[in-house]
């Protein structure tokens, strides 16, 4: 195949294989990098077929990796930091170092050189933050307290990484040129670009993101965040010689203290994802599956050490370290992967000259084997736990007697209910739920809205509903009703189908956007969808209703018949006849109760006659409804049929004998005379 083709094909093919590889791995049941990973090799120089321009793809997978580290500052806060210190600190630091030294030695086994191997185990130290928070965020494990220690122990080693990055090239860069003299310059420039992020940065930005919020323009808004994230990375390397990374994440931590900071998430969420997805694809590329195939016993045994290996260190700190031993065996299943800041510091490695390319594909491997096998860790925790308390409890008393982290919000588990998104509607419903006694659960995209709101005392899971395994933590199969109030129909959909499937039984009121997402919403499975647009032209007709002198129960099952048939305003469906005779005969002082006829109702079959309904019951029957066609006065021949609706009248004692009669219930009462 040839080469020379543009750098927009590039983009789009890349991409293309990236969305086929990423439905495969869901598919499959694994985290949508691998299938970015895959998809990378399937275009890569190493493999049949399409062969993708490496160096283009490369150029813009630095964009994937700026969005990556200006998420990881904009999402860095110095305050959760220092709440989990004790535990994440230490813990940090000597698995970094008992990984960094496992992996060196490994490498000396191999015959790398020392340097390489340093690099190596420098590598497997790191986790991959997209994979912890996916894994946490399925295993509803974020907002607990051992979520809180696993993202604060991770924040501590990304921070170690941009330190790392920032060091590498200063002390490796120029192996025959480098000085003393001029390596302490490189550190000097490093440290003056920090402060002026930190000083100057801190106060100008966030005034530039005022000035622009005040323009009322959201596209200038996504375009200056945009900017701020590339050209603070852009500005750190031209000018202050130091990586696209570090000036990257320091625009984050930056940010990360505006007020804008969430809607900045946001808003550069998709740049951050689509570019990540790319970077991911130009990593496979340069993996050579035929390098690992014959170098298999390597690739096992890096990742063993990845994947037993650090679960096994950070397994062993918890018993000096002051959290509980459920809390250090999530943190162990957290950890044991390496991935994005692995591949950032290995592509700096092969820039450098540090690592040739096929040690950094056994590092590659090693990264996608481990993310394969991660969400097994989270399986485990459970059946780990137990194993030990039941083969030797005096070893998990020791584990498990350092003090308990302050106490978790307790997440209901039968009869709440579930509301998922917590913008103004979600929030009036949570207050209402929360005055009538009833237990709710929260389900929110935003991390810090979550841990706000668990801070006030509403039990929040932290997730993607529409993108994740978060539903299944909510206990759908014991609530008694979900409640989605999310602005996005296509995201509204995708977790009714969900929920459909977790609870088959359970209530769900959703909220839609258009007309046609109310029908699709409904075949999906949701109960009542709420239309806000057409809500408020039926709550003006209610109005009108009840104006002209309308009975208000009428009144309302009118408008209710209206929504069931899905905000149908021609007036098509029997409900809305039904509602509407019911307020005409209302209006002239006769007041009807209709009943639709089963297909199990003893009635049916029957004419008027030998149904005998007024002599049973003491109710008259005025009149039937079938197929649209309202029948008054019907006569004493007339049969009736499964879905007929008998229009009656009489008092409340009589009305309740007729519902039971149609119903197939008992009904007391003696047959008194005959007639209708």
């Amino acid at each position: 195949m040839h080469h020379n083709i543009s750098l927009l094909a590039n983009l789009a093919i890349a991409l293309v294989v990236a969305f086929a590889g990423g439905v495969l791995a869901r598919r499959l049941g694994l985290p949508t990098i691998v299938g970015y990973l895959v998809a990378g090799m399937a275009i890569g120089p190493f493999t049949p077929g399409f062969v993708g321009n490496v160096e283009d793809i490369s150029q813009l997978a630095e964009i994937g990796v700026i969005f990556l580290m200006f998420g990881v500052g904009l999402h860095f806060s110095l305050k959760d930091l220092w709440a989990v210190r004790q535990v994440a600190l230490p813990g940090a630091i000597l698995q970094m170092a008992i990984a960094t030294s496992l992996g060196f030695a490994l490498s000396q086994l191999w015959g790398w050189e020392p340097v390489p191997g340093l690099l190596l185990g420098m590598s497997i130290s790191i986790a991959s933050t997209v994979v912890l928070l996916r894994g946490l965020m399925d295993n509803g494990l974020l907002n607990t307290s051992a979520g809180r220690i696993a993202v604060g122990w991770l924040v501590l080693e990304d921070l170690a990484t941009v330190l790392i990055l920032v060091l590498l090239p200063i002390i490796f860069g120029s192996q025959s040129e480098q000085s003393l003299l001029s390596g302490a310059f490189s550190l000097l420039k490093a440290a003056l670009f920090v402060a002026v992020m930190l000083f100057a940065g801190r106060r100008l930005l966030p005034k530039l993101l005022d000035v622009i919020a005040g323009t009322r323009s959201r596209e200038l808004f996504i375009l200056a965040a945009v900017a701020i994230a590339l050209g603070t990375a852009f500005g750190a390397a031209a000018f202050f010689d130091v990586s696209l990374a570090l000036g990257a994440f320091l625009a984050g931590v930056v940010l990360s203290e505006s007020q804008f900071s969430h809607q900045i998430g946001d808003d550069v969420l998709p740049f951050r994802e689509t570019f990540a997805v790319i970077f991911f694809v130009s990593v496979g590329m340069i993996v050579n599956p035929l390098y690992l195939w014959a170098n298999a016993g390597q690739v096992l045994a890096l990742t063993a050490l990845i994947v037993l290996g650090k679960a096994f260190i950070t397994q062993l700190l918890g018993f000096f370290l002051p959290a509980s031993g459920r809390t250090m065996l999530v943190v162990a299943a957290g950890l044991s992967q390496i991935g994005e800041f692995s591949f950032i510091l290995g592509s700096a490695g092969m820039a450098l000259g540090l690592l040739n390319q096929e040690q950094y594909s056994l590092i590659l491997a090693g990264a996608l084997l481990s993310i394969m096998v991660n969400p097994l860790m989270f399986r485990l925790i459970k059946p780990i736990e137990q194993a030990m308390q039941r083969v030797s409890p005096r070893l998990w008393q020791w584990f498990d007697s350092h003090p308990l982290q302050p106490a978790e919000l307790a997440l209901p588990r039968e009869g709440h209910v579930v509301v998922v998104g917590y913008g103004r509607v979600g929030q009036h419903i949570v207050t209402v739920l929360e005055k009538l006694g009833i237990p709710r659960l929260v389900i929110e995209i935003d991390s810090g809205r979550a841990a706000e709101f668990n801070a006030h005392g509403v039990p929040t899971l932290f997730g993607d509903a529409a993108n994740s395994d978060v539903l299944v933590h909510a206990g759908l199969e014991r609530a008694r009703a979900l409640v989605v109030t999310l602005p996005d129909e296509m995201a509204t959909e995708m977790v009714v189908a969900a929920a459909r499937k977790i609870a088959p039984n359970l209530p769900i009121i959703a909220r839609a956007a258009t007309t046609k997402g109310v029908g699709r919403l409904i075949n999906l499975g949701a109960r009542d969808v709420i239309h806000p647009e057409l809500e408020g032209g039926l709550e003006v007709m209610r109005h009108t209703l009840l104006c002209l002198g309308y009975p208000a129960t009428q009144v309302q099952g009118y408008t209710d018949a209206v929504r069931r048939d899905e905000y149908d305003f021609t007036v098509s469906s029997p409900a809305e006849h039904q509602a509407l005779d019911q307020m005409v005969r209302a209006a002239r002082g006769i007041e009807i109760t209709w009943r639709m006829v089963g297909e199990q109702s003893p009635i049916v079959g029957q004419t008027l006659a030998e149904a005998n309904i007024r002599a049973r019951t003491g109710a008259s029957v005025i009149a039937l409804i079938r197929n649209q066609q309202l029948i008054a006065n019907p006569k004493s021949s007339t049969v009736f049929q499964a879905g007929d609706l008998v229009g009656l009248i009489g008092e409340s004692d009589q009305i309740t004998a007729a519902e039971e009669l149609i119903s197939g219930a008992t009904v007391a009462r003696e047959p008194v005379l005959a007639g209708r």
